[in-house]
């Protein structure tokens, strides 16, 4: 199962989706190996939590939360969550490094 959604805030309901593999999808226009990207998973009523970060060449560059991957092609960058659970209902986001240094400007017109 796949959801696919253009822009940087990904809302995903998992209560029918039980040990599946979910890959959420973050389309990007321009991709660099060199761009930062940080995942973050946010219940409702709590602070964000830091799940993954990784360069846009897929290398990951901090420890990623157990169960998350990540695969990136050529415009898209998969976050799979194995055997998703119905605990892994939240809202995702994807930041590009200057989103989370206070930089208000868009990276990439999208």
């Amino acid at each position: 199962l796949t959801f696919i959604k253009n822009s940087s805030i990904l809302i995903v309901l998992l209560q029918s989706i039980i040990c599946s593999n979910v890959s959420l999808v973050y389309e990007y226009q321009k991709l660099y190996t060199t761009d930062y990207f940080f995942w973050y998973r946010q219940y409702p009523g709590k602070p964000p939590q830091f799940l993954i970060s990784h360069l846009g060449s897929g290398a990951l560059y901090k420890n990623p939360v157990p169960g998350l991957e990540i695969k990136v092609t050529e415009k898209q960058i998969h976050l799979i969550i194995s055997s998703a659970a119905v605990s892994d209902s939240a809202v995702y986001y994807c930041a590009v490094r200057p989103t989370v240094t206070g930089n208000t400007q868009p990276l990439y017109k999208t």
